[in-house]
Formats: structure tokens, sequence, C-alpha cells
């Protein structure tokens, strides 16, 4: 079978699949003889998503065949083994998965075509999972704690929950990736199937030479000597449309009027609005595109041909990509700053940028996390917790858990050497209270009622239904929060609750 042949069956299939006709995209898929990793991936998410554990273990064993290094690959076949409970096989794909993320945080797959992020901190998750269903909470507690470091965003809320599942020995949820997720083949490819005319219609040519009696593409044309040599002129570029600017951040359309753009394209701004957003082309669309995540660029013209010369190896390579974050990402601020806290900064960090502080998650109505200089006196954490939870330090009482018991038994300021005695890597877990009455009226959880019905896209997202009463936990940025509803936790955005009541 034909390249051509196989991406059309494939972009057929991938159609079939995102109209939910999962039959007919499978049977496409099936049909296609020779099969690459990806197309047998697809083929093992559909079984998954169908409950045909069986049919996709073999399709994923065949993705891995052909891609040892797939690590999403190995994810998915370790949750078919896990729901299969084979336990000790669902452990090896999971670590696998980790291996092949080699050190990096994540796997964006949006490149290869398929629209996911593979999360280092949910694979340890997985892992943690699996050790607390053989039994060995030791292992899974470790394996959240490192998690736990790997997290960078709010909404991996659930590997807390978790972590508060392992000290209770109890299971916990399987993180799984969205149904419908596929590989997709390339659009550049797929535009290319369409049939096009290269040559056109054929022209006839009448030669305008005396005797021409040449039949081939074009007549004989005469010739003239000592014709003096003219100098070509310059080709004339045309000129485009717009200002170049070069793209910083990666952005995804949220809506069809939208542009998607990636790190290093240039793009040609036509006009900047007066809400920082810019009009662009970019590979002959057009589309809005965050004005912030742009930079001018400064277009030179080329140097002449014999001006080229051989540069230095040194200097052929490719430059480092940019290193700075996007700006306005959502970012939930923990522990010190200078507003709270004249004293030194608790986040302490060598020249490497190695973290050595204490972590400090406080179980309250939910939970929070400080960052402190281990050793620090009773009254400096339960400032910080006060100005976490906006109470009065007076109304807060902690209580800590003793090495090898699960009583959790109130401290004050002269048991804190045993309280920091029981920090392990660089961890501290408390539990918080506070007492009742007016002062601590600041305390009611602010309920929301959802006007739309929300369909979480992330594993990490929370899903209502029009009319449901959510519980906010915290405030992510000015367009998202963190919730709570129908026994899940997770984000959801502002815009679509309005508040509805207030309750402790």
């Amino acid at each position: 079978m034909s390249f051509v042949s196989t991406l059309r069956q494939w972009d057929e299939a991938v159609a079939f699949a995102d109209q939910g006709d999962r039959a007919s995209a499978l049977k496409v898929l099936l049909s296609i003889e020779e099969k690459t990793s990806k197309i047998a991936y697809n083929i093992g998410s559909l079984h998954l998503m169908n409950n045909d554990l069986d049919s996709a273990e073999k399709a994923f064993d065949n993705s891995i065949g052909k891609d040892e290094h797939l690590a999403v690959a190995f994810f998915q076949r370790g949750i078919v083994f896990y729901k299969k409970e084979k336990f000790e096989e669902s452990l090896m794909d999971f670590e696998n998965a980790f291996k092949e993320l080699r050190g990096n945080h994540l796997i964006d797959y949006k490149p290869l075509g398929l629209r996911y992020k593979l999360y280092a901190c949910e694979v340890l998750h997985n892992i943690g999972l699996v050790h607390a269903q053989l039994k060995q909470w030791e292992e899974a507690q470790e394996k959240l704690l490192t998690a736990l470091t790997l997290k960078s965003e709010a909404k991996f809320s659930h590997i807390d929950h978790a972590l508060e599942a392992i000290l209770k020995q109890k299971l916990f949820a399987l993180v799984e990736l969205r149904a419908g997720l596929l590989f997709k083949p390339n659009k550049k490819y797929v535009a290319e199937l369409e049939k096009k005319d290269y040559l056109g219609k054929a022209k006839v040519v009448a030669s305008v030479v005396p005797e021409d009696e040449f039949s081939g593409f074009a007549p004989l044309q005469p010739q003239i000597e000592d014709v003096p040599s003219t100098p070509k002129a310059p080709e004339v570029l045309r000129v485009l449309e717009g200002v170049p600017h070069t793209v910083l951040y990666e952005f995804e359309p949220k809506t069809s009027d939208e542009l998607a753009v990636l790190p290093g394209n240039i793009v040609f701004v036509l006009r900047r609005g007066a809400d920082n957003w810019a009009s662009v082309i970019f590979n002959g669309r057009r589309g809005l595109v965050p004005y912030n995540y742009l930079e001018p660029l400064d277009i030179t013209v080329a140097p002449k041909q014999e001006e080229l010369r051989v540069q230095p190896s040194g200097s052929d390579k490719i430059p480092d990509p940019p290193r700075r974050e996007a700006p306005n990402l959502p970012v939930r601020k923990e522990g010190w700053s200078p507003a709270q806290d004249n004293s030194a900064p608790e986040t302490q960090t060598d020249k490497k940028g190695d973290f050595h502080g204490c972590v400090v998650k406080v179980h309250f109505h939910y939970t929070i996390a400080i960052c402190v200089t281990p050793g620090v006196p009773y009254g400096t954490i339960v400032q910080k917790i006060s100005n976490k939870l906006k109470l009065p330090a007076t109304a807060i009482s902690l209580r800590h858990a003793k090495p090898g018991s699960n009583e959790k038994v109130a401290f004050g300021e002269s048991e804190m050497a045993d309280v920091w005695s029981s920090v392990q890597n660089g961890r501290l877990t408390l539990w918080c209270s506070a007492a009742e009455g007016k002062e601590t009226e600041a305390l009611c959880v602010n309920k929301v009622m959802a006007l739309y019905d929300y369909e979480a896209s992330t594993p990490e997202d929370l899903d209502f239904h029009q009319g449901d009463i959510v519980t906010v936990l915290s405030k992510v940025n000015e367009d998202w929060l963190e919730g709570h509803c129908n026994g899940k936790t997770g984000i959801f955005p502002k815009s679509f609750v309005q508040e509805q009541v207030k309750s402790q």
C-alpha cells in the first residue's frame, strides 16, 4: 500500500472518530496494510475506549514494537494492564514511560499529531497507585512525594489527594487520557492529497523563424553574433503584507478566529488592537494572536554570493530555544512574599536553583502548602497559615502526627523540636483547625452555581452541569478557579459560574 493510500485512510478514520463513529474508525484503521506506530496506537486507544482490553494490549504491543521510545504508548498499555489487574506488568510499563521522559517534566505530543501532554508527575501518580494495589505503601508514598516535587500547576491537585489517601492506606483514582485523543496525520500531507494539474492545458506555439522545421517544445531561435552582454536585472522580491514578528511562546487557539503558533514562527502583523490582540498572517492564514507573545523582527538583505564565507563549525550550532515562560500563565503563589514577611525568605536555593527549604502541607477544609526554613518557631508558621487562610492567628491551632502513629496531637512552641524531627524528604504535614465565632467568618467557603455545562478536557479539569453548586477552594488566576463538586476536585473557568451563597 502506498504512503498516499495510508495517509488517506488514516485521515478518514480520524474523521470518523471525531464524529463519534468508533466502529467505522476502527474498521478503516484495521484495513491499513502497513500500520505505523501511531496508527497502531490509535487502534489500541479505540479498543481501550470500547473496553476490549485484550485487543488493546495487542495493538499497543505493535505500537511499542515499531517505536520503543513512544512513552505515551507505554503509558496506555500500563492502563490496560491495570484494568486487567496485571499489576506487575502495569508497574513495568508506567516505569518505562517515566524512563522515556528522560528527566523532562513533560512530553508535548502536539507536534506529532496528538493533542496531549504526558506529565512526569502524573506517570509517578499511577506508579504510586500500582504500588498501593500491591500493598507496597512505603514505595507508593515515595513515588507520590516525588510527583509532588514535579507538580508545577494547580491543576494537579489530584496528586495531593492521592498522597492523603496513601497516608490512610487507601486507593485513589487512576490518571487516564481523555477519550477520543488520537494521533492525526500531518495537515500539510493531507492537503497535498488533492489532485493538482501541474502541466495545465496544451498550447500551440507558432515559429516566426523562416524554414524552421523544429517540432520540439520550442522553435529555433535566431542567433546574433557579437551581442554585447548586459547584466541581468536583479529580481524584485514580492513585498510581504504586514510587519514581521517572531513568536516567543506557544499559543493554542480557544476560538475559531484565533491562530495556533509555536515559538520561532515568523508571523506578519496586520493590525494591533487596543485590547493587545494582533491580527496576523501565518502560512497564508489570518487570525488573532496575543501581541505580548510576539517580538518585532528585523529582516536584513542577504549578502551577495561572493560575500558568503564558510563559518567556523562552532557558529553553525542551532541556538537554544527561548527559556522565558509565556506571560499571564496561571500561577499559584505559595509561601513567602515581601508583603507578608520582612525576614529572610523561607525558600532557600543554591546557585544551581536546588530547593533546600521545607514544604509544609496543611490540611484544613481544603489543603494548602507553605514553604518555610526548617527550625522556624511556631509563631512564624501560624502567621503564614493565617495569611494564607485570611484568619486571625489567635483563632488557629495546629496538630501533627507523631512518627509511627496516626494519632494527631496538638502542639505549641515547646513541642516544635519534636515536630521538626519528624520532617522527611523536606516534607512536613500538619492539620489545622480554627476557633468558631465571628472572628472566623472569613473561613466561610464561597459557593457558586454553574450557569452552563462544563465538560472536562483534561484530567485536572472539574466538570459539572448547569445548576450544580460548586465549592470554590482557591483562585488560580483572574479567569480560573479551583473547586469541588460531585465528589471531584479540579479547576474550571470563572465565567461559567455565578456567586450563589457562602457557608462554612
